[in-house]
Order: structure tokens, then sequence, then C-alpha cells
């Protein structure tokens, strides 16, 4: 309860600097609408950006969904095999060197406008945090246990099933916060390279007809959207740390 009065109290602040700022300055409308502007506009259009909004936050839940997924069964690949970790390692590390918002039209000209190149554009983003996140948690299991887990006869499958994943799930857990947050960011990308929908599509549609106001609101979505993804991320996650 405190941490949501919290954020509605910087919220209310951030509104009325806002409005300060506009009722100072006498921008005009195109250029910074006042916020009573924006939320008229979000209100008298709910249906419209709500409709933007189920596209993107589909393309966002699947992107994390599987883009989680493939940094889980990354990681244990890496920390149970040697081989894995001299080969992929390196792999993992260069993908990083080429910026991910430069294949955004390479994978809408493979995958086409629709929803897939916008998934993949969010599992591209958030694949590298979970797994690295993941994998170092696994690789921190205590010495200790893993070598009474020897004494006892244990496999090294079953020490991997049965101390290092529950150990390491923790470190899980911060990859899949963070990938909650990183993921809306690839999905909106991939919209403005070329979609027909979408908050991405919305606010580059509303720029081009200089309806700045409609922006405005169509990106207060998508950080309700985003704070509501991560909030849901964060209490699955507080669940398993339990």
């Amino acid at each position: 309860m405190t941490r949501v009065l919290r954020i509605t109290g910087v919220t209310l602040f951030a509104v009325i600097l806002w409005q300060a700022l506009v009722s100072a300055t006498g921008l005009p409308r195109f250029i910074l609408p006042a916020p009573t502007l924006v939320f008229d506009t979000l209100w008298k259009s709910r249906a419209l950006i709500a409709q933007h909004a189920l596209v993107t936050g589909t393309e966002v839940l699947l992107g994390l969904l599987i883009g989680a997924a493939l940094g889980f069964g990354t990681a244990l690949l890496l920390a149970a095999s040697h081989l894995a970790r001299a080969v992929l390692r390196p792999m993992l590390v260069f993908s990083q060197a080429v910026p991910v918002f430069a294949l955004a039209p390479i994978l809408t000209l493979w995958l086409g406008y629709g929803l897939w190149s916008k998934i993949a554009m969010a599992l591209l983003i958030i694949y590298f945090p979970v797994t690295s996140a993941f994998f170092d948690a696994l690789m921190r299991t205590p010495t200790g246990w893993l070598e009474l887990a020897k004494v006892m006869g244990s496999t090294p499958l079953r020490m991997l099933w049965r101390i290092q994943v529950p150990a390491a799930m923790p470190g899980f857990a911060s990859g899949l916060r963070l990938a909650a947050v990183y993921a809306p960011i690839g999905a909106i990308i991939g919209e403005w390279v070329g979609a027909s929908q979408g908050l991405g599509y919305l606010m580059l549609l509303a720029n081009g007809r200089a309806k700045t106001d409609l922006m405005f609101a169509a990106l207060i979505a998508l950080a309700v959207l985003t704070l509501v993804l991560h909030a849901a991320v964060d209490r699955l996650c507080r669940r398993w740390d339990r």
C-alpha cells in the first residue's frame, strides 16, 4: 500500500510540474500539450488506444515467455556442459556487440509486418539478460552443497536439477524482472520499423498527423502496460522466493 501511495504521489507531482511548465512557457500544443488535454484525449480515444495496447501487450507477453524459456534452457546447457560454455558464451557476448535495434528492419523483412517480427525483437532484447542472470546464479551455487552431493553419489544431472536450479531461482527471477522492463522496448521498436497495429504504430501515426496529445496518450498507455507487467512478474517472483 505504501508503495502504491508513493508511486501515486510521484505521478501527481510530475503532472503538476508538467502543467506548470505548459502554463508558464505557453508552449503550443503540438510541441507539448497540457496534461489536461492528454488525459482528455486518453479518455475519448480509450477504445482506439485499448485496441492497439492489446496488440502490443500480446507481442510483449509472447516475447517474454519465449525469451524466458530460451534463456532458462540456454543457461542450463551452459552450466551442464564445458563444451557449450566454450562455444556458446563467446557467441552470446558477440551478439551483444550488434545493436538489436539495427536488426529490426531485417527481422521485419524475414518475418513480415505481423506479430512475429515484434515478438522476435522483444525476445532478442530479453534473451541475454535472462540467460546471463540465471547462468551466473547457477555457477554461484555453494561449493559445499555440491561436494556433499558428490560424496552421497549424486550424478551431475541430479545435482543440477536438485541443487543448482533451486539455489539459482532468485537469479532467474532477477533476470525476469529486467526482461519485463526491456520487452516492451523491443516490441515498440519493431512497430516503428513496420506495423499496422500497436502502440508504437499509433504513436508514429499521431506524430505524422501532428496529434501530439494522442501520441502522449499512447505513451502513457505504454508506461502503464510496462508497470503492470513488471508488477505481475515481480509478484510471481516473490512467490518463488518464499
